[in-house]
């Protein structure tokens, strides 16, 4: 049995006329007209008398409005329940974000969140991938990108540099580079696949391809082979950390904006509204960045 003709059922039984259950449902009169007609086709009974008064139940229709009162009472019951839920600082939310990310600043910033909001439970999805988030494979994503996606809506946490980055043990070897001139002079870590599509990567293979010794396509691993003594590389400033020395900005002017992405239908959320605010403030607030 449809439940929208059991809607339009309850409408006319309530209201006790064709124009009443169009206002009530907000269709118009002859839509009520034609679904109570194929209602009552399909089962094969009068559900009402049309009289000049109006429409009443017949016997056989007062017994389906009782049942019918109460499967509505659940379905309104089951559509609060869900609201409610929507609207509490509780429930799961899929979070994904790069390896980097993930590793050296989510756990901080979610232990804060898990204080603050000890019923919301996050899982974290480690990847550099686009993920679905139309299928809820994730509710969030963390993502550096120039262009976010435009079936996702979200904000910008901050704004990321580049720069040229080596380690003591380079540096005793080779010396550090004075400027972006005396970067050909020197041995560089390069991009592998995707990864090679990135401005700086592009930037390096158009200008020093064969100062390039060691290839990655991760940007962790580039940060450890530059802080074993491979060569220098370029990175975003999130990969700094005490065993690397940032040495200048490069290439000129280049930065990553760092975005909070969802789903349009999933942005009124409480518990994504509210993980998505602790994360832009925290990201905004971190001076490892």
């Amino acid at each position: 049995m449809d439940w929208n003709a059991l809607k339009v059922f309850i409408a006319i039984e309530q209201s006790g006329s064709l124009a009443g259950a169009a206002r009530i449902l907000g269709v118009n009169h002859s839509t009520v007209f034609r679904r109570l007609n194929a209602f009552e086709q399909q089962l094969g009974v009068r559900l009402f008398e049309r009289l000049p008064t109006g429409y009443v139940p017949t016997p056989l229709g007062e017994e389906l409005r009782d049942i019918a009162n109460r499967i509505d009472g659940d379905f309104s019951d089951l559509e609060r329940r869900i609201a409610g839920r929507d609207v509490l600082p509780s429930g799961k939310v899929r979070l994904t974000a790069p390896n980097n990310l993930a590793y050296r600043f989510l756990p901080d910033y979610l232990a804060e969140l898990r204080q603050a909001y000890p019923e919301i439970e996050v899982e974290l999805l480690v990847s550099n991938l686009e993920v679905n988030m139309s299928s809820r494979q994730a509710d969030i994503a963390v993502r550096a990108t120039r262009r976010p996606p435009e079936h996702l809506v979200g904000r910008k946490a901050r704004t990321i540099g580049w720069s040229v980055y080596g380690s003591p043990i380079y540096r005793e070897r080779h010396g550090f580079p004075a400027n972006l001139d005396d970067l050909d002079q020197h041995r560089l870590i390069g991009a592998s696949r995707d990864m090679q599509h990135l401005p700086a990567f592009d930037w390096l293979e158009r200008h020093m391809p064969g100062c390039v010794t060691t290839r990655s396509d991760d940007l962790v691993a580039m940060s450890w082979l530059a802080q074993s003594g491979h060569g220098l590389a370029l990175l975003p400033d999130d990969q700094q950390r005490p065993e690397l020395q940032a040495l200048f900005a490069f290439p000129p002017g280049q930065t990553s904006d760092l975005w909070l992405l969802t789903h349009p239908d999933l942005r009124q959320v409480e518990r994504i509204r509210l993980v998505m605010r602790h994360l832009a403030e925290a990201f905004a607030r971190d001076d490892r960045l």
